[in-house]
């Protein structure tokens, strides 16, 4: 359905509501290569989430950048891309990010639901000099404010494990990492940052564009607006 080159063999890839994401990458990866692949079937540019093993293994479409159509303005041609929908038509709206709004030297981006309801807020703080702290922060109502830690392991995931950084976290750095290893839109260098509400972890990310959800109440929507506002 949504492949460029699918095979007329396959099924199509079917979306997968957003509400059922615990991992994503921002990827046209839509089935990797394999022993019968030589090439990764790439389809539209998406957030995606792995599904399957092996010669299994598809990445479902879960929320879907504008599709390209000519604006009436540049305002309005920002507004657009400031958007995602649950449908690759750009049917219907799955959550909008407002205008930037500067507040005591912090960029405040607001997310809205599909029916125009504020579900968060995306907050950019400026760096000090010489110190490492977060940039990003993301606040969602009824929750402790989620805060990115500041450094990377100079060691990479390894050390940040034996640092106590997180069990899991080299299990994080396989599975991101298979996403796209064999084309598509896979990074040249692993990443792994992690995402705590006070003392809760509640997200991994891997560079700005693949995800690992580690708790359920953590709105997806406000995952996605961070993402799409750190990729463009």
């Amino acid at each position: 359905m949504f492949g460029k080159n699918r095979n007329v063999d396959e099924p199509p890839v079917q979306i997968v509501p957003w509400t059922d994401v615990w991992e994503f990458a921002i990827t046209d990866e839509e089935r990797p290569a394999n022993a019968q692949r030589k090439r990764p079937v790439l389809g539209v540019r998406a957030f995606r989430v792995p599904q399957g093993a092996r010669e299994r293994r598809v990445n479902a479409p879960c929320a879907f950048f504008p599709p390209q159509f000519p604006a009436s303005s540049t305002s309005s041609a920002e507004a657009t891309a400031r958007r995602l929908y649950e449908d690759p038509e750009g049917r219907t709206l799955l959550c909008a990010v407002d205008e930037p709004q500067d507040a005591s030297g912090e960029r405040h981006y607001g997310v809205r639901d599909g029916q125009g309801n504020t579900i968060g807020t995306i907050r950019r703080i400026a760096p000090l000099k010489h110190a490492l702290k977060p940039t990003w922060r993301i606040d969602q109502p009824g929750h402790p404010e989620i805060v990115s830690s500041a450094e990377w392991a100079k060691g990479g995931p390894k050390e940040m494990v034996q640092r106590g950084a997180g069990k899991l976290l080299l299990g994080v750095v396989q599975a991101v990492a298979d996403m796209g290893a064999e084309g598509g839109d896979q990074p040249t260098k692993t990443r792994v940052l992690e995402w705590r509400a006070d003392d809760e972890l509640v997200l991994t990310s891997d560079g700005d564009r693949r995800f690992l959800v580690r708790a359920a109440w953590l709105d997806r929507r406000l995952l996605f607006a961070y993402a799409l506002l750190r990729t463009g």
